[in-house]
């Protein structure tokens, strides 16, 4: 087997397969590879040391500030809301329009009306500085304010200005 294997290789040896060839233009072949190297790696390091600043919400907003400190507090825990709001709101989208539920009993067991605009926003009021800040940031844009809030801007200026 051994045998056989050499035989093929001396053989392509004599052929002249193995032998080195020459890189024909090889300065042109050496530039072009920097080159290409160069513009894939030029956005990695033109952005190098710019990160965006990780989003922190405010939740302070005038509405929250109103309630007692014991009932300032999600339908869910902080943790499991900035990682699953949106399934969240998916669920509730779906019971309520294909199972017509409208409670949903919170992580405290207290009693919520599954909606965006009317439980959520109620607290949540401060668009920019608390849902259009992580979504920015996220490159997200949502699909929820097509349907539930028109011009979220303009109604989070309205909101406050209530508030107040």
């Amino acid at each position: 087997m051994v045998d056989k294997s050499n035989k093929v290789i001396n053989a392509l040896k004599e052929t002249g397969f193995f032998k080195p060839r020459k890189i024909y233009d090889g300065g042109k072949v050496i530039v072009g590879i920097i080159i290409l190297f160069a513009l894939v790696a030029f956005p990695l390091l033109y952005n190098m040391g710019k990160a965006a600043k990780v989003p922190d919400p405010k939740v302070n907003t005038p509405e929250i500030q109103k309630l007692p400190e014991k009932e300032r507090v999600c339908v869910e825990p902080k943790k499991y809301m900035t990682e699953n709001h949106m399934k969240l709101l998916n669920d509730w989208r779906d019971w309520v329009v294909r199972e017509g539920s409208r409670d949903y009993i919170g992580f405290t067991k207290k009693k919520y009306t599954m909606s965006l605009q009317n439980t959520c926003l109620e607290c949540h009021s401060n668009y920019d500085n608390f849902c259009n800040e992580c979504h920015k940031y996220a490159g997200i844009t949502p699909y929820c304010w097509s349907c539930h809030v028109e011009k979220p801007e303009e109604w989070a200026a309205g909101k406050l200005k209530e508030e107040k």
